[in-house]
């Protein structure tokens, strides 16, 4: 079935606050799209990705929720908020999923990357889902440093992966992988200024945040209205060094509002 794209311009809102934005949002009957086919760092948006490819491995029988990995102080690196308290004991990888996806814990996402067979491994799940242009080179935290094209995603190819993971009739995850991954992405506490605050009364969002901390801005979920089906939606924000966490998060609200305007949800 073939989707009428709408008009969505963002130009006003790129030159109110500056940098360079990206967005794709898919309805059931529209997609609409700003820049969306441009290249964005995609920091630690990918960890649902991640965690997609990794319940993929669980239903394979190549690996199990319960399993015991051992947490070593060679696998810090900042943003811990899970894995510093358990250095010297063991996680299981459905905790060190959870703590990837809701907390956005870096050494959780290392471990995870190397218990599924490295880079190549990751790179081979977006191939596997018909993404054959998202970049998988480096591991965090090297992966937020802006170089080129590493790293980078378009917000086209973000929202047509996540229709194809929750959406599709074709996805797959399982019934009890997707209901376990979205309640993650429901119940986690990042981003609450970003898509979140964007959504009308009554909507629930799925989303995982990314933040480069020198101007990247991410968010990408799902949004559910209180009836029909889910909208998928990725937005990728470049701002300016001089813009705060805050200005930066408030743009992506303001995507939001336009993008369901722009599909017809105003």
């Amino acid at each position: 079935m073939i989707v009428p794209r709408v008009r969505l311009d963002l130009s006003a809102l790129e030159a109110r606050h500056g940098g360079r934005l990206g967005v794709s949002a898919w309805s059931a009957t529209r997609v609409a799209g700003w820049r969306d086919e441009e290249r964005f760092v995609y920091c630690s948006t990918f960890k649902a990705y991640l965690a997609a490819a990794t319940l993929l491995r669980v239903q394979a029988g190549e690996e199990r929720l319960d399993r015991l990995i051992p947490v070593t102080a060679a696998d810090m690196i900042n943003h811990a908020p899970v894995t510093e308290a358990a250095v010297g004991g063991t996680l299981t990888v459905e905790q060190l999923m959870e703590a990837t996806v809701g907390l956005s814990d870096n050494p959780a996402a290392n471990i995870l990357i190397r218990e599924l067979g490295g880079l190549e491994a990751m790179r081979g799940f977006y191939r596997g889902i018909g993404d054959q242009s998202t970049r998988v080179d480096r591991l965090e935290p090297e992966m937020n440093r802006l170089d080129g094209d590493k790293d980078t995603i378009t917000p086209a190819r973000s929202a047509v992966n996540l229709r194809r993971l929750f959406v599709s009739r074709d996805t797959p995850l399982s019934t009890g992988s997707k209901e376990r991954l979205l309640r993650w992405m429901f119940e986690t506490p990042t981003g609450p200024g970003r898509i979140k605050a964007g959504v009308p009364v009554g909507w629930r969002v799925a989303h995982k945040t990314g933040t480069g901390g020198y101007g990247p801005t991410n968010d990408i979920g799902l949004l559910y209205p209180p009836t029909g089906a889910p909208i998928t939606l990725a937005i990728y924000y470049h701002g300016v060094r001089a813009s705060s966490d805050s200005e930066n998060e408030a743009v992506i609200a303001d995507a939001t509002r336009l993008t369901l305007s722009a599909l017809g949800y105003a």
